[in-house]
Protein backbone atom coordinates (compact mmCIF):
# COMPACT_ATOMS: atom_id res chain seq x y z
CA UNK A 1 0.00 0.00 0.00
CA UNK A 2 1.34 3.55 -0.92
CA UNK A 3 0.12 6.68 0.16
CA UNK A 4 -0.39 9.99 -1.20
CA UNK A 5 3.38 11.03 -0.07
CA UNK A 6 4.89 7.38 -1.61
CA UNK A 7 2.93 8.11 -4.87
CA UNK A 8 4.30 11.60 -5.43
CA UNK A 9 7.82 10.16 -5.12
CA UNK A 10 7.01 7.85 -8.23
CA UNK A 11 4.26 10.43 -10.67
CA UNK A 12 4.94 14.13 -10.87
CA UNK A 13 1.34 15.22 -10.16
CA UNK A 14 0.39 17.60 -7.15
CA UNK A 15 -2.71 18.84 -5.63
CA UNK A 16 -4.87 20.47 -6.86
CA UNK A 17 -4.40 17.80 -9.69
CA UNK A 18 -2.95 14.47 -8.17
CA UNK A 19 -6.30 12.51 -8.66
CA UNK A 20 -5.44 9.19 -6.43
CA UNK A 21 -5.26 8.58 -2.76
CA UNK A 22 -3.75 5.38 -2.47
CA UNK A 23 -1.86 2.34 -4.59
CA UNK A 24 -3.02 -0.91 -3.32
CA UNK A 25 -0.82 -2.79 -5.15
CA UNK A 26 1.81 -2.48 -8.22
CA UNK A 27 3.27 -4.11 -10.44
CA UNK A 28 6.34 -2.25 -11.77
CA UNK A 29 5.69 -1.56 -16.03
CA UNK A 30 2.42 -4.64 -15.45
CA UNK A 31 -0.47 -3.33 -13.38
CA UNK A 32 -1.48 -0.97 -10.87
CA UNK A 33 -4.48 -0.76 -8.45
CA UNK A 34 -5.76 2.55 -7.09
CA UNK A 35 -8.14 4.33 -5.01
CA UNK A 36 -9.79 7.88 -5.51
CA UNK A 37 -11.92 8.94 -2.36
CA UNK A 38 -14.42 11.37 -3.97
CA UNK A 39 -15.17 14.24 -1.67
CA UNK A 40 -17.65 16.61 -1.31
CA UNK A 41 -15.23 19.53 -1.19
CA UNK A 42 -13.25 18.33 -4.60
CA UNK A 43 -12.43 21.68 -6.31
CA UNK A 44 -14.71 20.37 -9.48
CA UNK A 45 -17.93 19.94 -8.10
CA UNK A 46 -18.18 23.96 -7.45
CA UNK A 47 -19.44 23.90 -11.16
CA UNK A 48 -19.66 19.99 -12.07
CA UNK A 49 -22.86 20.89 -11.49
CA UNK A 50 -24.01 22.92 -8.41
CA UNK A 51 -26.78 21.24 -6.49
CA UNK A 52 -25.90 17.91 -8.06
CA UNK A 53 -22.27 16.93 -8.14
CA UNK A 54 -20.73 14.90 -10.56
CA UNK A 55 -17.21 14.01 -11.19
CA UNK A 56 -16.32 14.42 -14.56
CA UNK A 57 -15.35 11.83 -17.21
CA UNK A 58 -12.01 13.41 -18.01
CA UNK A 59 -11.04 13.36 -14.44
CA UNK A 60 -11.77 9.61 -13.59
CA UNK A 61 -9.52 9.14 -16.69
CA UNK A 62 -7.08 11.39 -15.63
CA UNK A 63 -7.40 9.11 -12.38
CA UNK A 64 -6.85 5.94 -14.61
CA UNK A 65 -4.12 7.26 -15.96
CA UNK A 66 -2.40 8.17 -13.18
CA UNK A 67 -2.73 5.61 -11.83
CA UNK A 68 -1.29 3.86 -14.70
CA UNK A 69 1.41 6.15 -14.62
CA UNK A 70 2.42 4.68 -11.10
CA UNK A 71 2.94 1.27 -13.07
CA UNK A 72 4.97 3.05 -15.82
CA UNK A 73 7.19 5.20 -14.12
CA UNK A 74 8.02 2.73 -10.71
CA UNK A 75 10.56 1.07 -13.22
CA UNK A 76 14.02 2.42 -12.27
CA UNK A 77 14.68 3.50 -15.67
CA UNK A 78 11.73 5.67 -15.66
CA UNK A 79 12.31 7.50 -12.47
CA UNK A 80 12.01 11.06 -13.02
CA UNK A 81 10.51 10.85 -16.18
CA UNK A 82 6.78 11.60 -17.49
CA UNK A 83 3.79 9.83 -18.89
CA UNK A 84 1.72 11.97 -21.21
CA UNK A 85 -1.25 10.84 -22.86
CA UNK A 86 -0.52 9.95 -26.51
CA UNK A 87 -4.70 8.83 -26.87
CA UNK A 88 -7.71 7.41 -25.33
CA UNK A 89 -9.75 4.94 -27.31
CA UNK A 90 -12.67 2.81 -26.18
CA UNK A 91 -13.35 4.94 -23.33
CA UNK A 92 -17.02 4.49 -22.40
CA UNK A 93 -18.54 6.19 -19.06
CA UNK A 94 -21.00 3.44 -17.74
CA UNK A 95 -22.29 5.01 -14.14
CA UNK A 96 -21.99 8.90 -12.28
CA UNK A 97 -19.54 9.00 -9.61
CA UNK A 98 -20.62 11.32 -6.93
CA UNK A 99 -19.43 12.45 -3.79
CA UNK A 100 -18.84 10.20 -1.14
CA UNK A 101 -17.94 6.97 -3.58
CA UNK A 102 -14.61 5.34 -3.33
CA UNK A 103 -12.92 4.59 -6.87
CA UNK A 104 -11.08 2.10 -7.63
CA UNK A 105 -8.86 2.31 -10.68
CA UNK A 106 -7.28 -0.53 -12.07
CA UNK A 107 -4.40 -0.34 -15.05
CA UNK A 108 -3.09 -3.17 -16.77
CA UNK A 109 -0.17 -2.86 -19.32
CA UNK A 110 -1.08 -4.48 -22.48
CA UNK A 111 1.63 -3.42 -24.90
CA UNK A 112 4.35 -1.22 -25.40
CA UNK A 113 7.59 -0.68 -27.19
CA UNK A 114 9.71 1.76 -27.00
CA UNK A 115 8.14 4.71 -24.68
CA UNK A 116 4.61 4.22 -26.46
CA UNK A 117 2.29 1.85 -24.55
CA UNK A 118 -1.18 1.47 -23.78
CA UNK A 119 -2.85 0.30 -20.35
CA UNK A 120 -6.40 -1.44 -20.06
CA UNK A 121 -8.34 0.71 -17.82
CA UNK A 122 -11.45 0.37 -15.87
CA UNK A 123 -12.56 2.61 -12.70
CA UNK A 124 -15.55 1.01 -10.46
CA UNK A 125 -17.34 2.14 -7.64
CA UNK A 126 -18.62 -1.00 -5.47
CA UNK A 127 -17.95 -3.35 -7.82
CA UNK A 128 -19.79 -1.79 -10.65
CA UNK A 129 -18.12 -0.20 -13.99
CA UNK A 130 -18.00 3.69 -13.69
CA UNK A 131 -15.73 3.65 -16.66
CA UNK A 132 -13.16 1.47 -19.14
CA UNK A 133 -11.31 1.82 -21.79
CA UNK A 134 -7.67 2.32 -23.23
CA UNK A 135 -5.33 4.49 -22.61
CA UNK A 136 -2.12 5.38 -25.03
CA UNK A 137 0.78 6.76 -23.09
CA UNK A 138 4.16 8.32 -24.18
CA UNK A 139 7.52 8.28 -21.81
CA UNK A 140 9.07 11.82 -21.57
Amino acid sequence: MLNKEQIKEIIPQRDPFLMIDEIEEYVPGESAIAYKNVDENEWYFKGHFPGNPIMPGVLITESLAQTGAVAILSVKENKGKNALFGGIDKMKFKKMVIPGDRLKLEVKIIKQKGPIGIGEAIATVNGAVAAKGELTFAIV
